[in-house]
């Protein structure tokens, strides 16, 4: 197990910025808001596609169904969910996220411990060879 990086006095490492974005091959996301053990992004993924199987060591998440159909994974359930739809993912669980829609699917996910930073993914399986 990897150790979780903390700043001096134990204070969880957050390396989100507001305003932060990425484009990834399955859409796009940007952060919304950030403070102590927390970070909160807005998601868009684009119809047909998903994000990797993957997990986290240092966070847990939540997301929230903003516009859209998603598919989400965790462990071994699958479930959809829509706009509404909300999902608790603890630290550590594989989980998924797909769009097999047909207009995209916005989110907002909660991200919350005491690493918080893009270099916190495990893929485990992805459909474009990052894993």
């Amino acid at each position: 197990m990897r150790a979780i990086p903390r700043a001096p006095g134990n204070v969880p490492i957050n390396r989100y910025k507001a305003g932060q974005s990425g484009k990834r091959p399955w859409g796009r996301w940007r952060v919304v808001d950030v403070g102590t053990g927390f970070a909160v992004k807005r998601i868009e993924v684009a119809p047909g596609h998903r994000l990797s199987l993957q997990r986290h060591e240092g966070r847990e998440e939540r997301w929230v169904i903003v516009a859209g159909s998603a598919v989400v994974t965790l462990g071994a359930r699958t479930r959809r969910l829509g706009p509404g739809g909300t999902v608790r993912i603890p630290k550590r669980a594989i989980h998924r996220l797909e769009n097999d829609g047909d207009a995209p699917l916005i989110l907002i996910e909660i991200q919350y411990g005491a690493r918080l930073d893009e270099a916190d993914i495990e893929r485990l399986a992805d459909d474009y060879a990052r894993a």
